[in-house]
């Protein structure tokens, strides 16, 4: 049985439209990134800003719930969204602003827009569109290497920016859409001492200084607490300072007193957790596992097989932002400053999320009834 056989149009209204579960389970992140964000800047800058951003990307959420989305099956228009994206990503050397060391932004007035962020819904299509016509093959370790070569465009791209933050989302959407399209045991191996490569050339010839001690500092946490370890040290401190039920808004003192930096941005999951404490994050995981198993739900009845790979590539989008994000937050991941969805500080970002997600409403319209089983075959592919 093919995927796209057997299923039904839904009801376009509003209602059967919307994953309303999903989108519910969102609000509560936003306001909680809005109150953490205005309470330690003094004024409402930060907090106005990010709410300029959520209502761009509620209307984009929307609009693209309500258009047909099925275009995006086309191979002209997967190719030509990815060959914009790399194009965005080349002018930035020329034309991208310079901010805490990286080239990554173009800058319009007051507002800035990160072109990595689209890069990485671009790349989730494009292997959404290989994959779905060669999953049954993907043992043949030929389509392995042509979607690496699409990621690896863009994740050179965006390291040498430097980005390596994004870069590691890049690497991971690829590996992880790679992996549920039915990869074999022993090239997932042969992936894995590829990747241990990689990082070797890197760290030799890639990494710059600072993004070195990152990484030195996460092996060895307190080498440099007042250097290049300074900030996920201060982090670590915020985060275990909440407790059962943290400080109260505004009484977080990592935040207030300008420890903690960037808490508006990369470490906005500090600075919550020492105002909200152990069952803040609770009830933050849960709201965020409510996400990601609705969006698993709507992939899983994808009418044909691009959608269900669109929408695997998407939760997996999510769930590598999350992790890194909080391990950064946690001293268990080295600082590659990964934004928190729908909580940090940025407007491209939110954005993007938004368009993804709004994306995976509009397949609603067309998704399918189909056997549990049957499903559950085609998903992984071959084993």
């Amino acid at each position: 049985m093919k995927i796209g056989q057997d299923y039904r149009l839904q009801d376009s209204g509003v209602k059967k439209n919307i994953d309303w579960w999903l989108f519910f389970a969102i609000f509560p992140i936003l306001a909680a990134g809005l109150v953490t964000m205005h309470s330690f800047t003094g004024d409402s800058s930060f907090a106005s800003h990010q709410m300029v951003g959520i209502v761009a990307s509620l209307i984009a959420f929307f609009g693209l719930s309500f258009i047909d989305v099925r275009f995006l099956r086309s191979t002209w228009v997967s190719v030509t969204l990815f060959i914009t994206s790399v194009s965005l990503l080349g002018a930035l050397f020329t034309l991208g602003k310079v901010s805490h060391g990286a080239q990554s932004w173009f800058t319009f007035g007051s507002f800035s827009l990160q072109p990595s962020d689209f890069a990485k819904l671009a790349l989730i299509i494009i292997l959404a569109k290989y994959f779905s016509r060669r999953h049954i093959e993907i043992a043949n370790i030929r389509h392995i290497l042509v979607s690496g070569a699409y990621a690896f465009v863009i994740f050179a791209l965006v390291l040498v920016h430097p980005d390596l933050g994004s870069a590691m989302i890049i690497a991971l959407v690829w590996l992880g859409m790679t992996m549920v399209s039915g990869i074999s045991k022993k090239h997932l191996f042969a992936m894995i001492a590829i990747a241990v490569l990689v990082f070797a050339a890197l760290w030799n010839f890639g990494f710059r200084d600072y993004q070195k001690a990152r990484i030195s500092n996460f092996i060895d946490p307190f080498a440099d607490i007042h250097g290049a370890g300074y900030n996920a040290y201060q982090s670590t401190i915020a985060v275990g300072s909440g407790g059962l039920w943290g400080k109260g808004v505004g009484y977080g003192t990592q935040s207030r007193l300008k420890f903690l930096p960037e808490y508006q941005t990369d470490f906005i999951f500090a600075a919550f957790s020492e105002e909200w404490g152990f069952t803040g994050v609770v009830i933050l995981f849960t709201l965020y596992g409510i996400i990601i198993w609705r969006i698993i739900k709507n992939a899983m009845n994808g009418a044909t097989n691009f959608e269900i790979l669109f929408g695997a590539g998407v939760a997996i989008y999510f769930i590598v932002h999350i992790a890194i994000n909080v391990g950064m937050n946690m001293h268990l991941l080295p600082v590659t400053g990964t934004p928190l969805p729908f909580m940090s500080y940025g407007g491209t970002h939110m954005l993007t999320e938004f368009m993804a997600l709004g994306i995976l409403m509009s397949m609603r319209k067309y998704s399918r009834t189909a056997h549990k089983d049957a499903t559950k075959n085609e998903f992984i592919g071959p084993q």
